[in-house]
């Protein structure tokens, strides 16, 4: 089961002017690339999470059955072909940056989560790897 937080602030990218600017942001994380994380750091508190969910659009911050952290997405696709071309996808970014979700889809939807395992929690690597995810509908 997954627990929905709903932060208590307007989050920026919500709106066509606000993605504008977040873009800007979220170049800033397609220039960075994941760095191995063996734990021994402390995964993003509720205010760090927030300010990195501004440098990307859609991603809900949610709650494993642990109660951690994680970023979700869902993607809708016309068909199953696309939902599977779109997870390929993700597979190869996700690979290249030594960095991998939890992906589901079947027809016409894809759902991914994202969460550093080795902190139970959120880290920079998983927005890096959500901007990146992202950018693969804009090519």
């Amino acid at each position: 089961m997954v627990e929905r937080l709903v932060a208590n602030e307007k989050v920026e990218g919500s709106t066509p002017f606000a993605r504008s600017i977040g873009f800007k942001f979220m170049n800033d994380l397609l220039e960075k690339k994941c760095v191995p994380c063996e734990g021994g750091i402390s995964a993003f508190d509720i205010s760090e999470i927030h300010k990195y969910q501004k440098k990307v659009d859609g991603w809900d911050i949610a709650q494993d059955d642990k109660k951690n952290y994680i970023l979700e997405k869902k993607f809708k696709f016309k068909n199953f072909l696309e939902s599977q071309n779109f997870v390929n996808k993700v597979g190869e970014v996700s690979e290249k940056e030594g960095h991998h979700p939890d992906i589901f889809f079947g027809w016409g939807y894809a759902k991914i989560n994202i969460t550093t395992h080795a902190i139970n929690g959120l880290s920079e690597n998983d927005f890096i790897l959500a901007a990146k995810i992202d950018k693969i509908l804009s090519v």
